[in-house]
């Protein structure tokens, strides 16, 4: 807003500026007052009322600058100071209106990001799905034999994946998965209790166990009664995966899992001969293509 020639500028305050009315001025927003006024008085000279605002505007803008300036800094905590924007504290333009009331300084939106509470958040455990169990029987002999009501176990889960040797790569095929249920159920505990002992363990490989019926399976002369588990050893890399070298294999580790299995009682555990595994004589047998996975033999159970 600016002033133009031939305009009147009456020496009033609005309270738009937060100004109170001190009442004094020549000229007074009152018709009486013009009346019995001479010609000299009409013809006088104004005063500039445009200048006279801006400069009582200004020092008002001064003192409220001075008045947050001390407070420039607000304690919210032992170790926190919390500092005001410093737009809000330098003095407003002279010719501007003054701003609406600030939010309180003590307020949510003015807490910086570290006093803030956030709540502590946890990544969801992730779903398997479960065992589906089926009393089993194991027919026969291993290598010349059947299975009837085998339970499958699941391409995965919490501590194992399963690994496909005929397309060599994760998971293996859910009918290549059936065994005795007695023998999932050991070969569930073991995963978990070697998992626990060993933290930070990759999850156990699992290879073929039987079909659903048993029978002939390629690539073995065994796993045809359900009572047969390939287990690769965990590699030093830790990829789920079955390990192509023996450089690749964690012995420590493999050394754990297979103490896991005599645990729990089994019949046969065959192992290559560069594993330098270690084990009961009539139990633990080196034999040949294992270089890469241990062949666990479960005892059949009692009828």
């Amino acid at each position: 807003m600016g002033w133009r020639q031939g305009e009147i500028w009456f020496d009033v305050d609005t309270l738009w500026f937060r100004e109170a009315d001190g009442g004094s001025g020549s000229l007074e927003l009152h018709a009486p007052s013009f009346s019995g006024l001479g010609l000299e008085a009409l013809t006088a000279a104004i005063p500039n009322g445009l200048a006279q605002s801006r400069r009582r505007r200004a020092e008002l803008g001064r003192r409220r600058a001075v008045r947050k300036t001390r407070a420039a800094a607000l304690v919210v905590g032992p170790a926190v100071a919390l500092t005001l924007a410093a737009p809000r504290l330098g003095a407003s333009r002279a010719a501007e209106p003054l701003a609406q009331d600030p939010p309180s300084q003590v307020d949510a939106a003015r807490v910086p990001p570290a006093v803030a509470h956030r709540p502590e958040t946890r990544e969801p455990e992730t779903s398997f799905p479960p065992v589906r169990w089926k009393p089993g029987t194991s027919h026969g002999l291993p290598y010349a034999g059947s299975l009837s009501g085998g339970t499958q176990i699941p391409v995965e889960g919490q501590d194992w994946v399963t690994w496909n040797p005929v397309t060599d790569r994760v998971p293996n095929r859910p009918h290549r998965l059936f065994g005795n249920d007695e023998v999932i159920r050991k070969l569930l505990r073991v995963m978990t209790a070697y998992r626990q002992a060993s933290p930070g363990a990759p999850r156990v490989v699992v290879g073929d166990i039987s079909f659903r019926g048993g029978g002939p399976m390629e690539l073995h002369r065994s796993h045809q009664s359900g009572l047969d588990v390939d287990v690769y050893y965990p590699r030093r890399d830790g990829t789920l995966r079955a390990p192509t070298t023996t450089g690749q294999v964690d012995r420590e580790l493999t050394q754990a899992l297979l103490d896991a299995f005599l645990a729990v009682g089994v019949e046969k555990i065959f192992v290559g001969y560069a594993t330098d595994l270690r084990g009961p004589g009539a139990v633990v047998v080196p034999y040949p293509n294992h270089e890469d996975h241990m062949h666990v033999r479960f005892r059949r159970p009692a009828e």
